[in-house]
């Protein structure tokens, strides 16, 4: 499988939209990290890091299954395993930034943010991702990413989670990118 991001450019990258969060949030306080369940956990543990060490702050984090809330739940989900969403109070009046590992068709986070807004209004609702391979369906943009890549469509982009807590991305090539 080709290497589309290495591991200490991710923590480089992840380093830099966390320098960006700061700039336009300074109160970490407001800030609140919810991380897309299974591809996004690594990607929030990794930007709370360095917010912790840039501002010796770190802000709250969650996290949001979002198999209930997919478009195509009742036709591709025949017996959907649903995992719990763990949000640490209200997102109310919080700046709530969304994490998660790729952005394609968009549909996974239009999925996410309506599982956010099941807990509040938050103030605000930005995206991180690592990696933007374009392709979208829906009108969906991130604020921060790492990397934008063309893939192909057919292509998977797959996250290794390395030891010492560094992401690296590879195609998996001709493997559908949905879930």
């Amino acid at each position: 499988m080709p290497t589309l991001l290495e591991a200490e450019a991710s923590n480089r990258g992840l380093r830099r939209i966390a320098g960006e969060i700061l700039e336009r949030h300074p109160k970490p306080a407001e800030l609140m990290l919810v991380a897309v369940r299974r591809g996004g956990l690594p990607v929030a543990r990794g930007l709370a890091d360095w917010l912790r060490e840039l501002d010796g702050a770190e802000p709250s984090r969650g996290e949001v299954d979002i198999t209930l809330y997919r478009d195509d739940a009742a036709t591709a989900l025949p017996n959907p395993r649903i995992g719990p969403s763990d949000i640490p109070g209200s997102v109310a009046g919080k700046v709530v930034i969304l994490c998660d590992d790729v952005v394609f068709t968009g549909r996974t986070v239009r999925a996410a943010i309506d599982a956010v807004m099941d807990y509040g209004r938050p103030a605000r609702i930005e995206l991180c991702v690592l990696v933007d391979r374009g392709g979208r369906e829906l009108p969906v943009q991130p604020d921060y990413c790492v990397l934008r890549a063309a893939v192909g469509a057919g292509d998977r982009v797959e996250v290794r989670d390395e030891p010492a807590g560094l992401l690296a991305l590879q195609i998996a090539e001709g493997e559908s990118s949905q879930p």
